[in-house]
C-alpha cells in the first residue's frame, strides 16, 4: 500500500474489519475487497499526483471515476470484473462518507458497465446420472472410484458447493438424515441426505486405505492428504470428455441440477433457496436457469384464481 496515504490506509483497515465483524464477509471476499480499493486508491494517488488522504478523497469528481475506469478496463479485466472492482469502491465509500460526513455521489452514481449474466448450465437428469456412471469406472483404484461417486452424489443429491462436501470430516460419517452445513458468509443451513448419498458415502468409507480419524478430513487424496476442488473438476473433466458433454459440466453444475431437478419436481423456489444457502431468491433463480414460460407455468398449476 506504498501509494496510498496513511489515513486512507487505516480507514480502509477498519472498514474491512467491520466487512468481517459485523457483515460476516468471507476471507476471499475482504482480500478482493482490499485489493480493489487499494488499486483505487493507489490510481487516484497517481492520477491526482498527490497522496489521497481523506480530504482528498470527498472531492473526488465523476471525471476521475471515468479515468479509473477507462484505465482499469483492459483485456485482463472484463465488465463483469469491473463491475465487482467498482461495486467495492462504492460500499467503501459509502461507509466512508458517512464516517467522514461528506457527500459521495460522484463515487456512488457511477455507472457499472453492462455484462451479460452468465447463466449456469444445469446437467439434465440422465446426464448427471451418465457422469456419475462414468467416474466409478475411470480410476483403477476402487476406493478412489467410490470416493468420487460420494462427491459428486453430494453435490448433486444435497446442492453442496464443492468446498462444502470437501470439508466435510471423517466424524460427519456415516451421514446422518441432515446435515448441519457452514456455507459462505458463515451461513448455516440445515441439508437432507438422501439415501443414495449416505450409501455412496458408506460404500467409500469401506474401501479407504487411509485411517479416518475424527478430525480428519473425510475424502482423502492419494497420498492421504485433503482432497483438493482441483481433483475432483479434473476428474468431471475426463468423464465430460468421454460422454460429449460440455464444458460447461462442473462440479457447480451438479449443484445447479440439483436446485434445476428440483423445481422440476414441484419444488418451491424459496424452500429451494433455504437448501442452497442463498442468500437472495434471484440467485436461486439464476440457478435454477427458469424461463418465464416454466415460471407462468408453475403459476397456473398453483395459483387459486388461475384458469
Amino acid at each position: 500500500m506504498g501509494l496510498v496515504s496513511p489515513a486512507a490506509r487505516d480507514a480502509l483497515q477498519t472498514w474491512l474489519e467491520h466487512q468481517r465483524a459485523l457483515k460476516g464477509a468471507a476471507e476471499n471476499t475482504i482480500t478482493a475487497y482490499q485489493g480493489d480499493v487499494v488499486d483505487f486508491l493507489a490510481f487516484m494517488t497517481a492520477h491526482k499526483a498527490q497522496a489521497q488522504g481523506l480530504g482528498a478523497l470527498a472531492e473526488i469528481k465523476i471525471t476521475d471515476m471515468r479515468a479509473w475506469m477507462a484505465r482499469t478496463r483492459g483485456p485482463d479485466v472484463g465488465p463483469r470484473s469491473m463491475a465487482r472492482k467498482l461495486s467495492a469502491v462504492k460500499a467503501f465509500y459509502r461507509w466512508l462518507a458517512e464516517r467522514e460526513g461528506f457527500e459521495p455521489t460522484a463515487v456512488l452514481s457511477t455507472r457499472a458497465p453492462k455484462y451479460q449474466k452468465k447463466l449456469p448450465r444445469p446437467l439434465a437428469v440422465d446426464a448427471a446420472k451418465a457422469m456419475i456412471d462414468c467416474v466409478e469406472i475411470q480410476s483403477d483404484r476402487p476406493w478412489v472410484s467410490a470416493r468420487d461417486v460420494a462427491v459428486l452424489t453430494l453435490l448433486w443429491g444435497c446442492g453442496l458447493r464443492i468446498s462444502e462436501a470437501l470439508g466435510l470430516l471423517a466424524r460427519d460419517a456415516p451421514l446422518p438424515d441432515t446435515l448441519r452445513i457452514i456455507g459462505k458468509g458463515g451461513k448455516e443451513r440445515v441439508v437432507p441426505v438422501l439415501p443414495a448419498a449416505r450409501d455412496a458415502v458408506d460404500a467409500y468409507l469401506r474401501l479407504c486405505p487411509h485411517p479416518l480419524t475424527p478430525d480428519a478430513p473425510l475424502f482423502r487424496a492419494i497420498r492421504g492428504g485433503a482432497l483438493s476442488a482441483r481433483s475432483i473438476a479434473k476428474v468431471m473433466a475426463d468423464a465430460r470428455m468421454q460422454l460429449g458433454l460440455p464444458a460447461t459440466a462442473t462440479p457447480h453444475a451438479m449443484r445447479h441440477s440439483f436446485a434445476t431437478h428440483l423445481l422440476d419436481a414441484g419444488g418451491d423456489l424459496r424452500a429451494i433457496q433455504e437448501l442452497l444457502g442463498h442468500a437472495s431468491l434471484s440467485t436461486t433463480q439464476a440457478y435454477t436457469a427458469v424461463d418465464t414460460a416454466r415460471l407462468m407455468e408453475v403459476y397456473n398449476r398453483a395459483h387459486p384464481k388461475a384458469g
